[in-house]
Parts: C-alpha cells; structure tokens; sequence
C-alpha cells in the first residue's frame, strides 16, 4: 500500500526506541528507565485525578503545571512550555525554531532522534564529530568572525549529558555556545541532567537565543505518563505555543497534569531518587573497570562502556542469552560500546556478575 504514501513518508529513516522485550525474569537495562518508582504524592494525585472529571477537556494551557515549574526554575509561567514528553516538545522546537536557510548543527555521535525529525520537517543539517574522548569540542560550534553565512549554524542543538555517551559539558562551557552563537537558537537537550549536571536554564534569564528541555521520564520515573518541558525567554515559548497549536491543542491530559504538578512538589523524593542513581552508577563504574572496561565519564542513568578485547555485539548477544538486555548501537565510532542503564544495586550486580562468566568463558 505504499503508492499512497507521501514523498516524504517514502524518505523517512524513523527513530528507532529501546527493545521492551517480554521476557521471564528480565534484567532490562536498555531504555534509562529510573529504576524506582515516582514520588507516591504523584501516584496519590494520579489517582484523585481518575474521576468523573475525565468527561471533560484537560486544561490546554496546563496552567497548573507551568506555574509549578517556573516556580521551581524561578522563572515566569510564559518562559515555560509543556508537553507530551519531551520529544513531543524538541519535534516542536524543531518545526518553530530550528527550521531555517542555513542548517541545524548537532553532534555526529547523539539522540538518534534529532536527524530524524531533520528528515521530517527537511531541515539541512550539520553533524560535528566529536572529539577522540567523545567530548564536544566548544571552539566547533564557535563561529570564526569572518565566516560566510554558509559556516554559521542556523541553530544548534546538542543533549547535556550527551546521549549515548553519558558525557557532560559544563556550564561555563555551555554559555560560550549560546554567547556565541548570539544570532542562532541553542537547544540544551537535559533529558538526563538530574543525575550530576547544572542545569543551563539558569541562563535564559542572560540569553534570548537560549531554550532548554526536560523531561519527566528519566529523573521524575514517570515515562509512562508522557510529560516534557521547555524553558527559556518568551518570545521562543510563543513560537512554540503557535506550532502546539497548530497540531494538538489537548497534548497533556488530566491524570498527567496532576500527576506531573505532584512530582514536582514533592523536591525531598526527587532529591533522594536522584542521589540513589548516582550511588549505584558509581559503583557500577568501578565494578566495570575492575573487569576492564573502558568507560566513559558518565553524568546520566547510565554508562557507556566497551572491553578492549571483547566484540560489543558479542557482549550484548551473551547478556541477552541471561535476560539482560543493554542497548548496543551498530554506529560508526561506538559499535563497540554498550550502553548500560543503572538499575537497582541487585540488578546491576547481576549484570557485573555474568559479564565476569562471560569473560572468564
């Protein structure tokens, strides 16, 4: 039935998520899900939320959850935008400020996702390698003066921690880029900046051109309820606002507004949930080096590691065979590496414990 399809469907290379195998007994490591549960003030208020009310409209603005959020960032509701997951929220950043003559830049080695809604919306882009350590190299996106309009970015957008290599940038270093780029929308992608980042929204205030995105999936533990956010000056939210609008007016129902108002509320949860992550990824780290992996420095939910004399794919098959499951990606550059998220300790010593059979087979 393809000869209905548009043009562009027939160009599109789609994203491709993280396996959700159905598998006994499975150790799942493969999608950066938070290991425990959401704050119980979220799951209490879901609940109070599942009423008659549900015959009527969520409220379009989600007024409720941006006051909730600016009051968190200390910013103002009109500087925050919500919706159904952050990548309903970069899609739509994509469309309303990433689209322009000269292309979009982002790193060679990231969210998988950013050239795909490249295709979507046939935005020309730009992919800067990385550096041998993969770490993003800040004088790559610093424009020389007497560069052409051709050598400057029509945007730039870039995940911190970067995806999949779990690498921070700093802020400082963040700042050179938006300070740098005074005529281009810099997108911080802080999916996972929870779990040892600082966050650049601190910034918006200084940076018109600065728009920075969360999410409710990784540090909250809430991606089955769908919630995303962007913060940064007003008149970027009014351009996101415009394309919402265009497209889904309703993007975040009741359950979720409520449940996500609720989570942010509840800082102490947050607070301890995070820190836990990072317990844990720190043991992790050094249980992998003692087996001898390399392993990247990691500010996310997860590492990425690979084994100097020992196939990525190989790794990842074996571990499969015992109901774990990691993400492994076939890239150039990093098809050695698997990408671990952090589980619980029992679950992380599960892994450590069948790599060290696997190896020592």
């Amino acid at each position: 039935m393809s000869r209905f399809w548009s043009a562009v469907v027939h160009g599109l290379t789609p994203y491709v998520p993280g396996e959700q195998p159905k598998l006994d007994n499975l150790v799942k490591l493969n999608t950066n899900e938070h290991p425990y549960g959401p704050s119980p003030k979220a799951l209490e208020a879901i609940r109070a939320a599942t009423s008659d009310s549900l015959r009527l409209y969520p409220d379009p603005n989600a007024d409720a959850l941006k006051g909730a959020l600016a009051a968190r960032h200390g910013v103002q509701p009109q500087q925050v935008f919500v919706g159904n997951g952050s990548d309903e929220v970069l899609a739509h950043a994509f469309m309303a400020l990433l689209r322009h003559d000269r292309a979009l830049w982002f790193p060679d080695i990231s969210y998988s996702f950013y050239p795909v809604y490249c295709g979507l919306y046939g935005i020309a882009h730009r992919q800067i390698p990385l550096a041998e350590d993969f770490s993003i190299r800040v004088e790559d996106y610093l424009p020389r003066a007497d560069a052409t309009d051709a050598d400057r970015p029509g945007a730039i957008i870039f995940p911190n921690p970067n995806a999949p290599t779990g690498r921070l940038l700093p802020l400082p270093e963040v700042e050179r880029i938006v300070a740098g780029n005074p005529d281009a929308v810099v997108l911080v992608d802080e999916a996972y900046v929870d779990f040892g980042g600082e966050s650049a929204i601190a910034l918006v205030h200084r940076y018109p051109n600065l728009l920075v995105t969360h999410t409710f999936s990784k540090s909250r533990s809430l991606a089955g309820l769908r919630v995303g956010y962007a913060v940064g000056h007003a008149e970027l939210i009014d351009a996101l606002e415009r394309v919402k609008n265009s497209f889904n007016s309703y993007p975040l129902d009741r359950l979720a507004i409520a449940g996500a108002v609720a989570s942010v509320e509840d800082e102490a949860f947050f607070q301890e949930s995070c820190r836990k992550v990072i317990a844990t990824r720190d043991k992790l780290v050094a249980d992998m080096q003692a087996l001898r992996f390399d392993v990247l420095p990691s500010a996310a939910n997860f590492i990425f590691a690979r084994h100097p004399h020992r196939d990525g794919g190989a790794l990842t098959a074996e571990l499969r065979k015992r109901a774990i499951i990691v993400r492994h990606f076939k890239a150039p550059r990093i098809d050695q590496f698997m990408r671990i998220t952090v589980g619980t300790d029992a679950q992380c010593a599960t892994l450590v414990q069948a790599l060290h059979e696997i190896l020592k087979g």
